[in-house]
């Protein structure tokens, strides 16, 4: 077994140990591993997972920093572009030595800076909803026409809840007839004879 084989077991046991329990956390695999940071519950724009690969030769190159995982399709290009060569560059201070661990922490301590070109979600909605005004001016400016429903008078209601209500409206054998009373008026076979 080779050095670096060796500092990624040992790597793998720690991080097991110390994010045992924490829901945040995942291990993909033996060289993969998620942390979740953020408000994940309410989907925040300001939310994302960060997904650290270890290569053969790791710790003594840096690991592969990804966030173009499904999670994170909301944030912005240039917001995941800074965040991800800031800790490539915190990565370059550990070479040589097991940090994943520093990682993960380094985003969680600098998680507002780390954010400050990705917009929060009120932000995003307020412009979402200026974009939709300004479709709405514009496509009644050329004079689109609503339709109306058919208005009923009082009496062709009253007309069509005689007969049971609309269609839709009528429980399953609205119109049955009542078998037992039926024979009972009409008497049975027995008294036809």
């Amino acid at each position: 077994m080779g050095e670096t084989a060796e500092l990624q077991e040992e790597e793998l046991e720690v991080l097991k140990s110390i994010y045992e329990g924490d829901e945040a956390y995942i291990c993909v695999s033996s060289t993969k591993h998620q942390y979740k940071y953020g408000d994940t519950e309410n989907l925040a724009s300001r939310s994302c997972v960060l997904e650290i690969n270890w290569q053969a030769a790791y710790p003594n190159e840096m690991p592969d920093i990804n966030l173009d995982l499904f999670f994170n399709n909301h944030l912005l290009p240039e917001a995941k572009k800074h965040i991800v060569q800031s800790i490539k560059e915190e990565a370059e201070n550990f070479l040589g030595m097991s940090m994943t661990y520093s990682l993960f922490e380094y985003v969680k301590e600098n998680f507002d800076s780390l954010f400050a070109l990705q917009p929060e979600v009120i932000e995003l909605l307020n412009d979402k909803v200026e974009k939709i005004k300004l479709d709405d001016d514009e496509e009644e400016g050329q004079g689109k026409v609503k339709v109306k429903k058919e208005q009923m008078t009082k009496n062709q209601k009253r007309r069509m809840w005689d007969k049971g209500g609309d269609e839709s409206d009528r429980s399953r054998g609205w119109d049955w007839i009542d078998v037992v009373k039926h024979l009972h008026q009409t008497g049975g076979k027995e008294d036809l004879e």
